[in-house]
């Protein structure tokens, strides 16, 4: 062979195996990107053909589809749409939109991803109709509706978690909207009711639960700084701080209050225990400008704290600002100034602390199910990280727990069970309603559920609420649903 032909040859292999590598990497290894990729008209008029499968919860259909008269073949129906809006979200091909599990795991219901390859091409060969598969989730339909209830009539969000493995038992977010008006097949319809929803002032389609408009955690955060003194070596539940009806926070005229005006109890110091029980702001501000931003930075991610979690619905990251001076830091030990926190966040710190300072990751689907019953796909539990240890999570709970027996959580007690507990009454500023906060768990000894609450607009009552006595009652249901109390 002739060097010319010798390079020639060599060329052209060269090119095979680019042409080879680059169909390989678009079949394989980009199938589902592109198969899912909103230009991608053939895909999405294939899968109009598809009947979709099912969402479901506790065994039974929430969003299934039924056979439509029109060129999208069926349509996407939803049972207690408004309870169960901010899990599902919708699904609309007219107007090719969709949110919650519905995007989340559209590969998947639609039938088009690549774990449902084979079932297709078996259905192709013996002539049966393709369907999407089902999806499983987490969540679990008695805590959902006792959550929904509970908040009828408030904005605001509860998320229930199991702390041993992530499961998201409940996932509710008020107002919520009719997911089956934005489903319908006539797009000026279903534009219509969008419209008319992002007019509300009350934003029915913020899903309050993991994003939105994030409330700063108030007295929940302290669980926070608790953690970061007591990993820090330098302090115990039972440290002491001096007392005083007031605290000025450092190189500034700005003075710190409890909320009831007074000192934390009786005597010249308190303990971080009873600065819990009672959840008391001065000491707690006494202790996060001793420990600084950055340790209490430091374990609020520990915590999850700037993380987006993928549910697989997607979450906003919640919040604590880099960079502050002393006075700052101070007014984030009770939960003020520049943080900011969702529900799942909170959630997740009550299951850390209930789960002897493992946090897992959350999530909200536990299999993907073809129509034969086949599991095509499983999700496992995994931890996220190690907030502390176990002793330091027990010193936590324990204070928790007299929070809720004889401190500022009694709404949340539950007859014949340990609840651990931590209330928050958030500022806005001087005039704007308080947001109102409730996280903790249950049995403390044992615990098979953690749960956070908030409340926007000072549940209706301004300045005068309190997170013990709106938030606190709502998680009690809750955790008496899942507890079957």
């Amino acid at each position: 062979m002739t060097k010319e032909l010798r390079r020639i040859s060599i060329l052209v292999l060269v090119m095979f195996l680019a042409l080879f590598g680059s169909v390989s990497w678009i079949q394989v290894v980009q199938a589902d990107a592109l198969a899912q990729n909103d230009a991608n008209r053939r895909t999405r008029l294939d899968s109009y053909q598809i009947q979709r499968g099912s969402i479901i919860a506790g065994g039974a259909p929430i969003a299934t589809s039924t056979p439509s008269n029109d060129m999208y073949s069926f349509q996407r129906v939803y049972t207690d749409p408004q309870m169960w809006s901010a899990v599902t979200g919708y699904y609309n091909p007219a107007l090719g939109s969709a949110t919650g599990i519905e995007k989340a795991m559209n590969s998947e219901l639609s039938g088009t991803g690549s774990s449902q390859f084979l079932s297709s091409i078996e259905r192709i060969v013996s002539g049966q109709p393709q369907k999407g598969a089902n999806v499983v989730l987490s969540l679990d339909p008695t805590a959902q509706k006792a959550a929904y209830d509970a908040l009828k009539g408030y904005q605001g969000a509860v998320v229930a978690i199991e702390p041993k493995t992530g499961r998201i038992l409940a996932m509710v977010s008020t107002p919520g909207f009719d997911t089956n008006s934005l489903a319908v097949h006539d797009s000026k319809a279903a534009n219509a009711a969008y419209d008319a929803l992002v007019a509300d002032p009350n934003k029915p389609l913020s899903n309050r639960a993991i994003g939105g408009n994030m409330n700063p955690p108030g007295s929940t955060f302290k669980l926070v700084v608790a953690t970061a003194a007591l990993d820090s070596g330098k302090f115990t539940m039972q440290s002491t701080f001096p007392n005083p009806a007031a605290y000025t926070l450092p190189g500034t005229s700005t003075a710190v209050h409890n909320a009831w005006g007074g000192t934390c109890g009786d005597g010249p110091t308190v303990t971080l225990a009873d600065a819990i029980r009672l959840s008391c702001n001065i000491p707690m501000a006494e202790l996060a400008v001793q420990l600084g931003d950055k340790e209490i930075r430091a374990a609020a991610e520990k915590y999850g704290f700037g993380q987006a979690f993928s549910l697989p619905v997607e979450s906003t990251p919640s919040t604590y600002p880099k960079s502050l001076s002393p006075d700052k830091t101070g007014l984030t030990g009770f939960g003020q100034g520049d943080v900011r926190a969702t529900p799942l966040q909170m959630a997740m710190v009550s299951a850390g602390i209930a789960n002897g300072g493992v946090v897992m990751k959350p999530r909200m689907v536990d299999q993907v199910v073809g129509d034969d019953l086949s599991v095509q796909k499983q999700f496992d539990d995994a931890q996220f990280g190690q907030a502390m240890s176990s002793d330091q999570a027990a010193a936590i709970s324990a204070a928790m727990q007299a929070s809720v027996s004889t401190g500022a959580a009694q709404g949340a007690r539950i007859d014949g069970v340990d609840v651990a507990g931590k209330t928050g009454t958030a500022e806005n500023g001087d005039t704007a309603p308080y947001t109102l906060w409730f996280t903790g768990f249950a049995p403390a000894s044992n615990p098979e559920i953690a749960v956070a609450v908030v409340v926007e607009d000072g549940g209706g009552q301004g300045q005068s609420g309190s997170g013990d006595a709106i938030a606190s009652p709502i998680a009690k249901k809750v955790m008496e649903a899942v507890l079957k109390r």
